[in-house]
């Protein structure tokens, strides 16, 4: 089952908890933008709060670029969230792992390390890309209706996904 929640409206933060609540025995997915910090700071307290009582662990993958500004907001992040299992994802899209050197050289690489891992989202070839968002096709999709050196490139894409996904899923 999929849901919407507004999470930078307290009203939002409810309505999520209570969607945990209503599926206790599932894993829930939460795909959000770097920029809900805000919402973060003022309501996530409020999660963090109930996960006890969700008997729920919170396991976080924060995707960075090279930038700053995705560490800093990490931070913020972990002040709300202390005792959540992070683990950082370089994209890919932003180079190879060798040039993510501000988190590299970082305290903070060695604070997320102490408890979750440091993980490389794979790039995907830009015309593979491209034709995934102009088309707007599932990888599903896609992997059923893109020419064969395309179609390879996705599945080549998603078996790497799907080997660094695996590194941090109870099932692995």
């Amino acid at each position: 089952e999929c849901g919407s929640c507004d999470l930078d409206d307290v009203s939002g933060w409810i309505d999520f908890i209570n969607f945990c609540d209503r599926h206790r025995d599932a894993t829930v997915v939460v795909n959000t933008a770097a920029r809900s910090q805000t919402g973060v700071a003022h309501y996530g307290g409020t999660l963090a709060g109930t996960l006890d009582e969700l008997a729920r662990q919170l396991v976080v993958l924060w995707v960075i670029n090279r930038q700053r500004d995705s560490l800093e907001l990490l931070l913020r992040f972990g002040a709300t969230f202390p005792n959540a299992v992070t683990h950082v994802v370089r994209n890919g899209y932003f180079g190879s792992p060798e040039k993510f050197t501000l988190y590299r050289d970082s305290q903070l690489r060695r604070a997320v390390e102490e408890r979750g891992q440091s993980l490389d989202f794979p790039d995907l070839a830009d015309r593979v890309a491209d034709e995934l968002r102009s088309q707007r096709l599932s990888i599903r999709k896609a992997a059923e209706t893109m020419h064969i050196g395309e179609r390879a490139e996705l599945l080549r894409w998603r078996a790497l996904c799907g080997s660094m996904f695996a590194r941090v899923t109870v099932d692995g």
